[in-house]
């Protein structure tokens, strides 16, 4: 009680008064604020997939499997290229919007959509640009220092024209 005084008296003299305010209310309040979490490791986490959305863009998903982390920015993409090292195709990635950090407790799920330059037409397709498709059966996703590679989830390819792909941050 006495400390509790000396609490409400010192901060009386701030002009707040917190004669009502319960002895153990100051560090139960302390202790509520969430420490910040270390950033994820890509030793904790794992793919989800790659699932294609109705509009024709890519979710892809990672699962945290360690302890609370956060993680922050955008994605790396590739094209993998047929189990040929040089049929690989590195994408530069044009960030979508801002890229604020998402903390991920144990099992917590983070999505990032990636947009591609479409394929028209059928079967061979080409591009509006006149360029020839780059058709590959996965991709490779880097996220927190660590590289996915990911098929389709309706186990097709991925086609696309030029070579950036549209990213949105973690979320």
């Amino acid at each position: 009680m006495r400390a509790a005084r000396k609490a409400a008296l010192a901060m009386t003299s701030t002009g707040v008064l917190l004669a009502a305010v319960p002895a153990g209310a100051f560090a139960a309040s302390a202790t509520a604020a969430a420490a910040p979490a270390a950033a994820c490791k890509g030793s904790q986490l794992t793919a989800g997939g790659a699932q294609y959305t109705p509009s024709g863009q890519v979710r892809f998903t990672v699962v945290n499997k360690g302890a609370p982390c956060e993680l922050r920015g955008f994605p790396t993409v590739a094209v993998a290229g047929q189990g040929s090292p040089d049929k690989n195709k590195p994408l530069g990635v044009s960030p979508q919007g801002q890229a604020p950090s998402v903390r991920l407790p144990s099992g917590g799920k983070a999505v990032t959509v990636l947009s591609f330059t479409p394929v028209l037409g059928e079967a061979d397709g080409y591009c509006a640009s006149g360029t020839d498709p780059t058709v590959a059966p996965s991709l490779v996703v880097g996220v927190a220092g660590t590289r996915f590679q990911v098929g389709s989830s309706d186990g097709g390819e991925f086609a696309l024209c030029g070579d950036s792909v549209r990213a949105t941050a973690f979320r």
